[in-house]
């Protein structure tokens, strides 16, 4: 999973289970965090509909790491010039 953007872009990050019917599919959602490898290449932010919120800060390359308990997912940032 990646996310090439330039400097100022936005992206809203919706998570999910699979399957979607899980019995602990809401529990998974509602814990799940985020992390940037780098805040100045990428910045996250949980909303309170639960979705999550990237912002490109700065030029240059990042992760973005998903975690639930011992669930994980990661999205590769890569930040261009704006403009």
């Amino acid at each position: 999973k990646t996310w090439t953007g330039k400097v100022g872009d936005t992206k809203t990050f919706t998570i999910t289970t699979d399957p979607a019917d899980a019995s602990d599919s809401a529990t998974v959602i509602t814990a799940t965090t985020a992390a940037s490898s780098d805040e100045s290449i990428v910045t996250i932010a949980k909303i309170s509909d639960g979705t999550f919120e990237g912002t490109i800060a700065g030029e240059g390359s990042a992760t973005i790491n998903f975690t639930s308990g011992s669930l994980t997912t990661s999205i590769a940032v890569t930040g261009q010039a704006a403009g």
